[in-house]
């Protein structure tokens, strides 16, 4: 049998699977320096909330048009990747679900816009009923039904 030498554990530091050359000090500080902003977390979800909102209504008011229905993704698309940092595992789910729905260029401008509404309106309340997790019996449904739905609407 011939052994390979493992490159790329020589270039991180050590074996695949083990901390390496990562200071531990280092993780430390940075688990801290998160702690310290996530008095601000709050706020910053409403923010994008409040983005996500702004986007469906420039297509309600423009029309699901190329440029709006790629706005209203790309703010669906951050909120998938900030929910859980921002203490709502629940709202990156349903933002995954919405990006689901209009992730297809080609066919974003013609997604059902009281599907979009739904999502978005589930994001708000949500964060409004306190709702962080897809195991609260309210976001469990909420979650199951949505995603159904876009199943059902062929995305």
């Amino acid at each position: 049998m011939i052994q390979v030498p493992n490159k790329l554990g020589a270039k991180v530091g050590g074996g695949l699977g083990r901390l390496g050359a990562i200071d531990p000090a280092a993780i430390a500080k940075a688990e801290a320096a998160l702690k310290s902003l996530s008095g601000n977390f709050a706020q910053w979800l409403h923010d994008e909330i409040n983005k996500l909102d702004a986007a469906r209504q420039q297509v309600r008011a423009q029309g699901a048009t190329t440029e709006t229905m790629e706005a209203l993704y790309l703010r669906a698309h951050d909120l998938k990747g900030l929910g859980a940092t921002y203490g709502f595992p629940i709202i990156t789910r349903i933002a995954a679900s919405l990006c689901r729905l209009t992730d297809d260029k080609s066919k974003r401008t013609s997604a059902p816009m009281p599907l979009v509404d739904a999502h978005i309106d589930a994001i708000k309340a949500a964060v409004r009923d306190d709702i962080k997790e897809d195991t609260h019996p309210v976001g469990a449904v909420l979650v199951k039904e949505l995603e159904a739905a876009v199943t059902e609407a062929g995305a």
